[in-house]
């Protein structure tokens, strides 16, 4: 198959906005939101008819997300109404995982059997491993239109993705993404059917690193760096237990790239998973996760300054693989597997099967055929790719930013990809 050209966002710094989008970012001036944490909680009480939000102490995390937002000055009124929506989005999904708690509380019993767990850099591969390990059905997994609305709300939401409300709103939401920023699916597609991280699931205890990539500013970034995030994944695990007593089975395929960093809080509250930990020369996933980000700002800020945003994402990268590094070897190599970009991209089916074994997962004629399938289905580049180019959009030259990431390169034998 012959190399799909790479699209140039050549409007990066000053967009040239589509119709829907001007319309967009105009409809929303004209209806700003205030935010503050009541009103976020007050409209998810109005939504699902419940008050008991469980522990009170996610309220703080809560109140730091608003700091945030009112941190940043530059976020365009649609931005904020998005944050805005999400917030109440995840509140009353807390509503729904409390109150089926309440109703059946034979769910904390439910005992969440050896995970795998994806780590690794943004754009090392860790969709891609997801959504093919996802093909076990022997492993649950989250679909991004289950991911949305965990919980079901009403006798209609059964599960079925035929007629479940749920799929319909999701796929809905995803052709409007589309339609706003259609680039976006060359980057990480949001169909309904893709396996969904499951940092929605922390989101809605108001923790992870999710806040980050809509509102990068500092004053969330800090709190989460000086407080410990075991609570918020122990909640996660309470979410994942809702979740199992609504639709096993009870081993659970999970990922998120925040994961690299939060090695021991995972390693406390899941002592049992496999971890899958994705590498990838650093320089490679900055340039391809600033280049989405200033694509999308278009729509986000007032003034898209690609320079600020590598910025930022630079020395977060650092302090993600730094944690990295450091915890690595907190977890078993009996538990765990590295997985390099390189490799996984030459030898899927390989890869699959060192993890496989490290899991104690039998492999079958069967699953290989599902795993072929997905490897025909899901080939590289199927929804096009960005052309991320550090030099040319944010005047970087990849191999000085390279140099404060040695210590990674020493510890891990990644391959160099950008030059």
């Amino acid at each position: 198959m012959a190399a799909q050209a790479k699209t140039i966002i050549d409007d990066m710094r000053e967009p040239r906005l589509s119709e829907l989008q001007a319309g967009a970012l105009a409809a929303a001036a004209a209806h700003p939101v205030t935010i503050t944490a009541e009103s976020v909680l007050e409209a998810a009480r109005a939504e699902t008819g419940l008050s008991d939000f469980g522990d009170p102490g996610f309220r703080v995390r809560l109140e730091t997300w608003v700091a945030s937002i009112d941190a940043e000055t530059d976020l365009t009124a649609l931005a904020r109404a998005g944050t805005y929506a999400d917030m109440v989005r995840f509140a009353a999904n807390r509503l729904r995982v409390e109150d089926a708690i309440a109703r059946h509380p034979e769910i904390l019993d439910i005992v969440i059997d050896r995970p795998l767990i994806v780590a690794g850099l943004p754009r090392s591969g860790t969709t891609y491993l997801q959504n093919f390990l996802g093909a076990d059905d022997r492993l649950r997994s989250l679909p991004y239109w289950e991911a949305l609305r965990p919980v079901p709300a009403g006798p209609d939401e059964t599960g079925d993705p035929a007629t479940d409300p749920r799929y319909a709103k999701a796929a809905e939401a995803w052709a409007q993404m589309d339609a706003m920023l259609p680039y976006v699916k060359a980057v990480h597609p949001f169909d309904p059917d893709h396996i969904s991280e499951d940092i929605e699931l922390q989101c809605i205890d108001f923790g992870s690193y999710y806040l980050e990539w809509g509102v990068p500013n500092h004053v969330w970034t800090d709190y989460y760096w000086n407080t410990d995030q075991t609570p918020v994944y122990r909640y996660m695990k309470r979410v994942l237990q809702v979740l199992t007593w609504f639709k096993g089975p009870n081993r659970w395929l999970l990922k998120c790239p925040q994961h690299m960093e939060q090695l021991p809080a995972l390693k406390t509250v899941f002592p049992d998973a496999t971890f899958v930990i994705n590498h990838r020369d650093p320089i490679g996933s900055i340039a391809s996760a600033v280049t989405s980000l200033a694509y999308s700002s278009r729509v986000r800020v007032d003034r898209v300054d690609p320079g600020a945003l590598a910025a930022y994402w630079i020395p977060r990268y650092e302090k993600l693989l730094r944690a990295c590094v450091r915890d690595r070897d907190a977890i078993p190599e009996s538990q765990s597997e590295d997985v390099y970009f390189h490799e996984l991209l030459a030898d899927p089916m390989g890869i699959v099967a060192r993890i496989y074994a490290k899991a104690g997962l039998p492999i079958d004629d069967r699953l290989r055929g599902r795993w072929q399938a997905f490897l025909q289905d899901n080939q590289r580049g199927k929804h096009g790719a960005l052309d991320n180019d550090l030099r040319r959009d944010f005047g970087l030259d990849p191999a000085e930013v390279r140099r404060r990431f040695q210590f990674y390169f020493d510890r891990f034998p990644v391959q160099v990809e950008v030059k």
